[in-house]
């Protein structure tokens, strides 16, 4: 497989991609170093698929010794393509069952906010005193994903200026949408590409810099065009796993 050369911030660390941010550590899981077996193959971290539970729950501690925190200090939600960022002062258990939140933003300590993808985008934010992690697909960003994920930092003591890393996603190269779609970004500078494209990563990049995030990094992968890398919906013909974006506190 080729794995592709990476720029600062980012760097490969065994099967994933990470990266150091201002108080704060980031990890982007790719497909491979997992149990599952095709068309889940191999670290699908998604329960909503037609995957086996027990290669979740397996791969979901893998998941968690990379990151070295325990499974059960995750954040996340159950997503549903809207703009709710929950404000996460515990993991979900019984006494937070997981609810429709496509974010999760947290000044825990020890703890990981998380997002699953399959060619949305994933991105993390730092700042100093929390973290949020955001799931932006086209119906997220224009449902202002990326400033709820903002106002959730700050209201859970975000300090000072934001840092966002943008992981992989399907992007301009590929990713094909009807006119009903496209309308939602006709001011944004660089959103359509060619006749029928959305360049999900310049939406992104224009409501973070609305949103008053200092300094963006962009992985540059597209889920699409890397699908030996990454799960990707649409390559892999709408049954495929999750990976996901991860973000704690360091």
């Amino acid at each position: 497989m080729d794995r592709p050369t990476l720029e600062p911030p980012f760097r490969w660390e065994g099967e994933h991609i990470a990266a150091e941010l201002p108080g704060a550590r980031a990890l982007f899981t790719s497909r491979h170093g997992g149990v599952s077996p095709a068309p889940f193959a191999s670290l699908n971290l998604g329960r909503l698929t037609d995957d086996d539970g027990t290669n979740v729950d397996a791969n979901r501690e893998r998941l968690a010794a990379a990151v070295g925190l325990p499974r059960e200090r995750f954040l996340y939600g159950r997503q549903v393509h809207g703009a709710r960022v929950r404000r996460a002062s515990e993991p979900p258990g019984p006494e937070r069952p997981a609810e429709e939140e496509d974010g999760q933003a947290t000044a825990l300590r020890g703890a990981a906010a998380l997002v699953f993808v399959a060619d949305c985008l994933p991105v993390l934010l730092a700042a100093d005193g929390a973290v949020a992690a955001v799931h932006c697909g086209w119906r997220g960003l224009a449902g202002g994903i990326v400033e709820e994920g903002m106002l959730a930092m700050r209201e859970v003591g975000a300090q000072g200026p934001v840092t966002a890393v943008v992981g992989a996603g399907a992007r301009g190269c590929c990713y094909e949408v009807g006119e009903e779609v496209l309308e939602h970004f006709e001011g944004v500078p660089g959103a359509r590409v060619g006749e029928r494209n959305l360049a999900l990563e310049a939406v992104a990049a224009a409501k973070l810099a609305e949103a008053g995030v200092a300094e963006v990094h962009d992985l540059g992968l597209c889920t699409m065009c890397r699908s030996d890398l990454f799960f990707s919906h649409r390559a892999d013909g709408g049954i495929t796993g999750r990976q996901a974006g991860v973000v704690w506190r360091s």
